[in-house]
């Protein structure tokens, strides 16, 4: 594996750091918080610069708060000059960790995402079932909370693999050890924050791990992951039965991950495979039940906030578009149908 020294100073340099800025901001500009960074933003900046240069930085405390996405998520929220660190770091570790990482790999990476990989999912099921005409099967996993159990020791050692560069890794551990959710009985921290940006490469570069052992020990070509969410196709049941044990050893020995129990799910082609919000059938493609409902829970919502003034009217055309996008990656031409006749009638009411 490639190594790679002087990291820190590409990423404390001052051009690293406005440009960073300029990333962060994007979107961002009418909220209170970035209006009042960006009022001293030279003044900000260099003194963000000083404190790195220095090794005086120390990342600040988070601001909790929870979104239901579906499920309850526990967000938290660094402070405006921590976010404007984490794209710096960023914008300097995501191109050196990219070509290590398996191309079946799809969340938070360029050109990647949910829909290439539910399209990677149905080309996989639709060449093992030979066109539908012959039995296959999925074996469907997800780590057991995942952003609450990734360990700070094991992280900190995969960076240091490939960064050799003692000032990069001091940043780092900094910025790794600002957040813990527990501490076990041999006070090991673990937990990265869902709301840093960083936590999406480090879940990524921590899960690469496990990508690696999957398809360089077991040369499993038919392997996909979505973060935390991993799945795998063959034509052979009991060999996705015997998979799992060294699945299972290799996360709790190597990443000290678990698989959640509930949710190890073997089934055949013709039965459905549910992944990242679609459920994939021989010949189409339709939307989790669960995604439905909440498509149309939110969307009245929308309306409703719009009607009482919490909320505009390009908010609520936004969010209809979106998931109207969602609808086109499925053979939903009824739902999309009703999902518009629906807004229609709820902003008519």
């Amino acid at each position: 594996m490639k190594v790679h020294k002087c990291i820190f100073q590409r990423v404390a340099s001052l051009e690293n750091l406005f440009l960073a800025w300029e990333e962060f901001r994007k979107g961002k500009s009418s909220r209170k918080d970035v209006q009042e960074f960006e009022w001293k933003l030279e003044q900000n900046i260099f003194a963000l610069y000083r404190d790195l240069q220095s090794r005086q930085y120390k990342h600040g405390e988070y601001t909790a708060f929870s979104i239901c996405d579906p499920k309850q998520r526990r967000i938290h929220k660094a402070s405006v000059r921590d976010r404007v660190l984490h794209h710096a770091v960023f914008k300097i570790l995501n191109p050196l960790f990219e070509p290590t990482f398996i191309s079946h790999s799809f969340s938070c990476r360029e050109g990647k995402g949910t829909h290439k990989a539910v399209d990677a999912l149905e080309g996989w099921l639709r060449k093992t079932s030979k066109n539908y005409t012959a039995q296959c099967f999925a074996l469907k996993c997800d780590i057991h909370q995942f952003f609450t159990s990734v360990d700070h020791e094991v992280l900190l050692s995969i960076l240091a693999r490939v960064i050799k560069d003692d000032d990069a890794l001091w940043l780092l551990k900094e910025i790794v050890g600002s957040f813990h959710t527990q501490e076990d009985a041999d006070n090991e921290l673990k937990g990265i924050p869902i709301g840093n940006l960083t936590s999406q490469l480090f879940a990524n570069i921590y899960m690469n791990e496990f990508d690696q052992f999957m398809k360089q020990g077991f040369r499993e070509k038919q392997y996909i992951r979505y973060t935390d969410d991993f799945l795998i196709v063959s034509a052979d049941r009991s060999k996705l039965e015997r998979l799992l044990p060294y699945m299972k050893e290799f996360l709790e020995d190597e990443l000290r991950l678990s698989l959640h129990p509930r949710k190890i799910i073997l089934r055949k082609f013709s039965q459905g495979i549910d992944f990242l919000g679609y459920v994939v059938l021989p010949h189409h493609r339709t939307l989790r039940t669960r995604t439905k409902h909440r498509m149309f829970r939110k969307l009245k919502l929308r309306v409703k906030n719009y009607k009482t003034d919490a909320g505009s009217e390009s908010s609520v055309e936004s969010s209809l578009q979106s998931y109207l996008g969602v609808l086109s990656h499925a053979n939903t031409h009824w739902l999309t149908e009703q999902l518009q006749n629906q807004y229609w009638f709820w902003m008519k009411e």
